[in-house]
């Protein structure tokens, strides 16, 4: 049987030939369409123009794209019809447009039918087991939806609009089955860092569609998504204000009314708007029990040209929800409760104090109301989330002495543990060595081996980021790394020593193949890590390049589900005593579009022969 990403291989490589500038776009992640549409250099054009081969090669590229897409639909495998065709219809977008929009249809009802099966299974396993059903970890539908609503928006809506029906068929359904077991989501409040799958959906669109350029489109896709106040809608507000700012205050403007006559709004719809006005790309929600949910996604930096007047109505609502009458324990359904309440309140004090110190008087009433109902370890001056992104960090602040005065009252080893982890990581970001002393006190064996991967790992990112060839080299060397991060930290030293260094540079690749033929073959991460050699030798040495392929081809062909796409690595920190801390990045190098656009530029024919 065909393999998703031999053929997944052969759709980009002929998508590219098919339709250069979207090709081009996908290769290059949040560039705007109007680059792919930059003018050429004379020459080029003039040599572009006189190629005799290039309608002919785009036309061999249409005709096997739209063999391919035929011959899908006499695949075993509905997940492998449904993903062909849909990447079918991308490709013949700008080529064909009926009939990119009749395979997109084909996909979808292909992607349906998948998704149903799978969740019936999903539901025979959960009864089986006789706990409620795992969350959905996938599926064919989203993928089938990213690619069309990326080409048209109403395409897009119409299959939003039936992904949104079925979810809300499959919650009715369920909700009976569910009477004897543990409690369905509904009637529990809305989850701010944790919304419903169709809303997460949406958003996700809207947030490729952002850095792509299209923003018009994003703003259909976000807009329904937007309320109830969550994480990532902020995020994508965030992100469209860099592109829009007028559409974006726009959009904010409307969520204040919104969230104040709604009586759902707590304290974690206060500190999610706070993001936009004063701490973008940082996002804080706090639970009832006190413990926090910190989300990142980027610098933060100061709002650009925010009219104050938004500032002004954003402090009027803020103030307005967290004065309002505090329940009773007992009727408390607020997703922060009164520890998460006081805690926001703390937090943004500072806030109030310097742009609206009218409201900051009753403010203080109501922490002092709520502090009696706070534990002591949710009222320590001293935490980080009190001042995070919002007062200016201290330079002559010793982070790790503060962390370290917390030991003498420290109860047991877990939470001699945390400290020792607070403590390396503020250390990190001065000095390795010394937070790699202080994980090497914590006791817990698998909590201080993670910890130490993710410093290490930590170091290299930012080498990376400050195009740190030899420091990138020297720390690959670490034996924390697992393989396939000490691949990719080779292969990035490579490309930082293309230019300078060549010779070292194919060194480096060389022990990075060597590294990926450690992984397990069953793991997509091998894949992927020849991947990366292989990208990077495109620009030194091409004919080594088009060999490594031939490991690409024979390590994805063992693993029928791989389909090339979406590379990233993934670092996790697990407590023993809960928790965690995740960081998830990215990696370009680890996708198969890159390196099959770049091939197929220089020879299409071997290029669509080795994906096929």
């Amino acid at each position: 049987m065909a393999h998703p990403a031999r053929l997944h291989s052969l759709v980009l490589c002929l998508s590219f030939v098919v339709s250069p500038a979207s090709a081009l776009a996908r290769q290059q992640p949040g560039a705007a369409p109007a680059r792919a549409k930059q003018k050429a250099p004379a020459s080029k054009k003039a040599s572009a123009e006189v190629d005799p081969m290039a309608e002919v090669r785009r036309n061999a590229a249409v005709s096997l794209v739209n063999s391919l897409a035929d011959d899908a639909r006499m695949f075993r495998d509905p997940v492998l019809r449904a993903r062909v065709q849909a990447r079918s219809a991308d490709a013949l977008w700008e080529a064909d447009r009926e009939r990119a929009v009749a395979l997109f249809r084909r996909a979808w009802d292909e992607a349906e039918t998948v998704d149903a099966e799978q969740g019936q299974q999903r539901a025979r396993e959960a009864s089986r087991r006789g706990s409620p059903s795992s969350r959905e970890a996938g599926s064919v539908r989203r993928e089938v939806l990213r690619l069309a609503a990326r080409r048209d928006s109403v395409l897009g809506n119409e299959f939003l609009t039936r992904f949104d029906e079925s979810k809300k068929q499959e919650a009715t359904a369920s909700t009976p089955a569910a009477t004897s077991g543990p409690a369905t989501s509904q009637g529990q409040p809305f989850n701010p860092d944790d919304p419903p799958s169709a809303m997460t959906q949406r958003l996700a669109l809207a947030r490729e569609l952002i850095r792509d350029g299209d923003t018009e489109r994003a703003v259909t896709f976000a807009a329904p998504a937007l309320y109830p106040v969550n994480t990532f809608g902020m995020n994508v507000l965030d992100e469209l204000r860099r592109k829009d700012a007028a559409t974006a205050d726009k959009l904010y403007a409307a969520l204040l009314p919104r969230a104040a006559s709604d009586p759902a709004s707590d304290a974690n719809t206060v500190s999610l708007l706070a993001s936009y006005v004063f701490t973008p790309l940082l996002y804080v929600t706090v639970r009832p029990d006190g413990n926090s949910h910190t989300r990142r996604f980027g610098p933060q930096t100061i709002p650009e040209g925010l009219d104050p007047k938004l500032r002004a109505a954003y402090l009027n609502v803020g103030a307005q929800i967290l004065l309002r009458p505090v329940p009773t324990p007992d009727q408390d359904r607020t997703t922060s409760g009164r520890v998460g309440t006081y805690v926001i309140i703390t937090r943004l004090l500072p806030l109030f104090d310097q742009f609206a110190p009218d409201k900051a008087p009753a403010l203080r009433a109501r922490q002092s109301l709520l502090e009696q109902d706070t534990p002591e370890r949710s009222r320590r001056t001293d935490d980080p989330l009190f001042t995070r992104g919002i007062v200016p960090e201290d330079p002559n602040r010793d982070g790790v002495a503060e962390a370290l005065s917390r030991l003498e009252k420290a109860k047991d080893a877990n939470e001699r543990d945390m400290i020792y982890f607070r403590a390396a990581m503020e250390a990190s970001r001065k000095d390795l060595e010394r937070a790699r002393e202080y994980a090497n006190k914590i006791e817990d064996t698998d909590t201080r081996r993670q910890l130490l991967a993710a410093l290490t790992f930590q170091a290299v990112n930012e080498a990376v980021r400050g195009k740190r060839a030899e420091e990138v080299l020297r720390l690959s060397r670490s034996p924390e790394l697992t393989d396939v991060q000490r691949a990719w930290a080779l292969t990035e030293g490579a490309r930082l020593l293309v230019k300078t260094d060549p010779g070292r540079a194919v060194e480096a690749l060389d022990q990075a193949a060597e590294e990926a033929r450690k992984i397990d073959d069953a793991s997509p991460d091998r894949v992927r890590a020849f991947i990366a050699v292989a990208t990077q030798l495109v620009e030194l040495d091409r004919g080594r390049a088009w060999e490594m392929m031939n490991e690409v081809v024979k390590a994805s062909n063992a693993l029928p589900e791989f389909t090339g796409e979406e590379g990233s690595l993934t670092v996790r920190v697990e407590f023993k005593s809960g928790g965690a801390m995740t960081n998830n990045i990215n990696v370009e190098s680890f996708d198969l579009t890159g390196i099959f656009a770049a091939l197929a530029r220089e020879d299409f024919d071997r290029a669509a022969n080795l994906a096929r």
